[in-house]
C-alpha cells in the first residue's frame, strides 16, 4: 500500500483528500504544520507528499528542500492557489513532480496520483535494469539533480515550456500585442474560433502583468445557469437557495487582486450581463442570499468565438457591457492560417505526450506531415493535441508514425485531395520530368520552378519560413506550389 502524507493548514482539505484517497487505496496520513510533517516524515517513509504551498509556519519552497533532504525519492506534489507559472517552474527545478491549483477537483488529483506512481515505478524498473554506477562515491543511489532533470523532460516539459509562441506573421503579432496590453490594466476580449488557445492567451497576458503573483481563475460560462452563474460569480451564503449546505466564495473574491477569465461570455443571461455590469462599475460584488457589498479588485478578460460585436447587433448581448470589456481585443488567428507553426506544436505536444506515455513516440512521415500541410483543421491547436495524442498511443515505441494512426476524417479528406499532377512525375534524383511534351513551355516553367524549390528546400534544411524568404514568396504561396508540385517535405 502507498503511503500519502497531505500537509495543509485548512483542515477541510486534509480531511476530505485523506477519505478520497484512502477510498482509492491508498493509506494517508494528514497534518497542518511544517514542522511536524518533517518530524513524521523522520519516522515513516512516505512514498507522495501533496503539500499546500502556504503553510503558517513555513512555505512550500523550503518545506520542499527539507522533505527532498530527508527523502530525495520523495514524490512531492504542490497544491497552490495561484496559478503563476513561474511559481511551478521554480517548484519543479528544485524538485517537485507537479503542482495541483486550487480549486483542487477529485479526478484531476487521482490522476495525478497515479500518473507520479507510475512514472516512479518506471524509474525504479530502469535503474534496477541499468548497471550500478557511483555517485558520489555511493553505488545506486541517483542524486537529486538527475531526477529533477527527468522531470523536466517528462511530465513536466509542459509546465516549463508552457507556451508556443509560434514564427508565423501571425503569431508575432499575437504576442507583440499580449506584451502591449498585459503590462496595463485594461480589459481585454479575446476573440477566436474554438481550440485555438484563448484561455493560453489569458494566462499569457496575466503572465506579463503587474498581477501575476496574484491569483489567475478561469470559468466557463458557456453552460451555466442563470442560478449557476450568479453563484460561480459572486458566490452564495449558507441556505441561500435549495442545496446551498455551505458558503460559496464565487470567482470574483478568488480572483481579488488577479485576473478573472471568462470564457464563452456570450452565453451569460441577460440578468446576469446586468449584474456584471453593476460589478465593474461600482467594484464590488453581493453573494446571493447576502446583502453586504464585497469591494474586489480583479482585471477582467473575457473571450468568445464569436465576435461581441455582432452578438450586440443580434441582441444577445448589452452593448454597455461589450464597451465596458472592449478597452482591448486580440484576435487569435486559426491553425490554418498559420501552417508555418506547425511543426512547433507538434514538437512540443510529440515531448508532452512522449512524457504522459513514458514512450518514445518515433518520427512522423512524410505523407503524415502531408497530410497536416494540407489539413483544414476545423478544432485548431486543439484538435491537433489530440490527433498527436492518439498517434502515439497507437504507434508501437520507435516506430514512425503512419497515416493509419490519424482519425477517419482526416484520413478521408487527405484521400480526396490529389496527390499527384498527373502530367507529371519525379526521377530517381528528385527532378521533374514531364510525360507530355518536353518542348511545351509550360512543362519546362514547372521543372525549372520545381528544382528551384527542390535545391533552396535543402539548402536551407527544408525550413519553410527561410525557403520563403529566399525564394520572395510568402508562406501561403509556397505551400500552394509545395501541393502543386507534389513536393512532401
Amino acid at each position: 500500500m502507498r503511503n500519502i502524507l497531505i500537509i495543509d493548514d485548512e483542515i477541510n482539505i486534509c480531511t476530505l483528500l485523506s477519505k478520497f484517497l484512502g477510498k482509492h487505496g491508498f493509506k494517508v496520513d494528514t497534518t497542518m504544520s511544517g514542522a511536524t510533517a518533517l518530524k513524521m516524515m523522520k519516522e515513516k517513509t512516505f512514498d507522495l507528499v501533496l503539500c499546500d504551498y502556504r503553510l503558517k509556519d513555513t512555505d512550500g519552497a523550503q518545506l520542499l528542500q527539507d522533505i527532498l533532504q530527508i527523502n530525495p525519492r520523495t514524490i512531492v506534489i504542490i497544491i497552490t492557489g495561484y496559478t503563476d507559472v513561474r511559481v511551478a517552474v521554480d517548484m519543479v527545478k528544485n524538485g517537485a513532480y507537479d503542482y495541483l491549483s486550487k480549486p483542487l477537483y477529485p479526478d484531476e488529483i487521482l490522476n495525478l496520483v497515479h500518473k507520479a506512481f507510475a512514472h516512479m515505478d518506471s524509474e525504479r524498473e530502469r535503474e534496477n535494469s541499468m548497471p550500478a554506477r557511483t555517485y558520489n562515491g555511493s553505488v545506486g543511489e541517483r542524486p537529486a539533480a538527475a531526477a529533477i532533470a527527468d522531470v523536466q523532460n517528462g511530465e513536466m516539459i509542459d509546465k516549463s515550456n508552457k507556451y508556443v509562441y509560434g514564427e508565423s506573421a501571425g503569431a508575432r503579432e499575437l504576442i507583440r500585442q499580449i506584451k502591449l496590453v498585459a503590462p496595463t490594466d485594461y480589459s481585454t476580449i479575446i476573440f477566436g474560433e474554438t481550440g485555438t488557445g484563448k484561455e493560453s492567451v489569458a494566462h499569457l497576458i496575466h503572465h506579463h502583468s503587474k498581477r501575476h503573483s496574484q491569483p489567475f481563475v478561469a470559468l466557463d460560462c458557456g453552460s451555466l445557469s442563470k442560478e449557476l452563474a450568479a453563484s460561480e460569480l459572486f458566490g452564495h451564503e449558507k441556505g441561500a437557495f435549495t442545496g446551498a449546505i455551505n458558503t460559496k466564495i464565487g470567482a470574483f473574491e478568488q480572483a481579488h487582486g488577479g485576473t478573472l477569465f471568462l470564457d464563452e461570455v456570450a452565453n451569460l443571461s441577460y440578468d446576469i450581463q446586468v449584474a456584471l455590469l453593476r460589478v465593474i462599475q461600482e467594484k464590488v460584488i453581493r453573494r446571493v442570499g447576502n446583502l453586504k457589498e464585497i469591494p474586489i479588485d480583479v482585471r477582467i478578460i473575457v473571450a468568445s468565438n464569436e465576435k461581441l460585436s455582432e452578438s450586440v447587433q443580434k441582441g444577445r448581448f448589452r452593448e454597455d457591457l461589450f464597451h465596458r470589456f472592449n478597452e482591448f481585443t486580440i484576435y487569435i488567428p486559426p491553425l490554418r492560417e498559420r501552417v508555418e507553426d506547425l511543426s512547433l506544436f507538434v514538437d512540443a505536444f510529440m515531448r508532452q505526450v512522449e512524457g504522459e506515455l513514458q514512450k518514445n513516440c518515433g518520427k512522423i512521415t512524410h505523407e503524415v506531415w502531408d497530410c497536416f500541410n494540407r489539413y483544414n483543421w476545423p478544432g485548431n491547436i486543439r484538435e491537433l493535441k489530440n490527433v498527436i495524442r492518439r498517434a502515439c498511443l497507437l504507434t508501437p515505441e520507435h516506430e514512425d508514425i503512419t497515416l493509419s494512426t490519424l482519425p477517419l476524417e482526416m484520413k478521408e479528406s487527405f484521400s480526396q485531395q490529389p496527390s499527384y499532377d498527373e502530367d507529371h512525375q519525379v526521377n530517381m534524383s528528385g527532378e521533374l520530368i514531364s510525360i507530355t511534351n518536353e518542348n511545351d513551355l509550360k512543362t519546362v516553367a514547372l521543372q525549372a520552378e520545381y528544382n528551384k524549390i527542390i535545391n533552396v528546400l535543402k539548402e536551407v534544411k527544408y525550413n519553410k519560413t527561410k525557403a520563403a524568404q529566399l525564394l520572395n514568396i510568402d508562406r501561403k504561396t509556397l505551400y500552394n506550389k509545395l501541393r502543386l508540385l507534389n513536393i512532401n517535405y
